[in-house]
């Protein structure tokens, strides 16, 4: 948004998976829901597997659509020094490998509660896999 402010939100809403607090917690970084800026965390669904496009139904109406990888900046690192680096780092191919969730954009507004089942709704068609936004 700052480089072209014409350009869409593709950020409204941060959803992370609760394993990776878990994850973080089993490494020392005291990591509790809420805390990396996720407005919806997430148990038992593989956000970062998820193609763009999907759909997540949230508790009885609200529905976001995917849109890309939360790719985390270096601001993390004044919540815990050195969670930076176990969020984002490369593979065994140099590849980037970003862990901290996935954006989305609302399509349908509604409450959302702790608690709340999360449907997820493949898009059809090939499946293009999440790009950081």
């Amino acid at each position: 948004m700052r480089r072209d402010p014409s350009q869409p939100n593709l950020r409204q809403v941060h959803l992370m998976h609760a394993e990776l607090h878990d994850e973080l917690n089993d490494l020392g970084f005291a990591v509790d829901a809420g805390q990396l800026g996720e407005n919806v965390t997430t148990r038992g669904i593989d956000l970062l597997s998820l193609p763009t496009g999907a759909l997540l139904r949230i508790g009885d109406t609200a529905v976001v659509e995917v849109t890309g990888l939360r790719n985390p900046c270096a601001q993390i690192e004044a919540f815990r020094e050195g969670l930076l680096r176990h969020v984002v780092h490369r593979d065994d191919h140099d590849e980037v490998v970003r862990r901290a969730g996935i954006m989305s954009v609302v399509r349908v507004g509604g409450d959302v509660r702790p608690g709340d089942a999360i449907h997820v709704e493949l898009p059809a068609g090939p499946h293009s896999p999440l790009r950081p936004v």
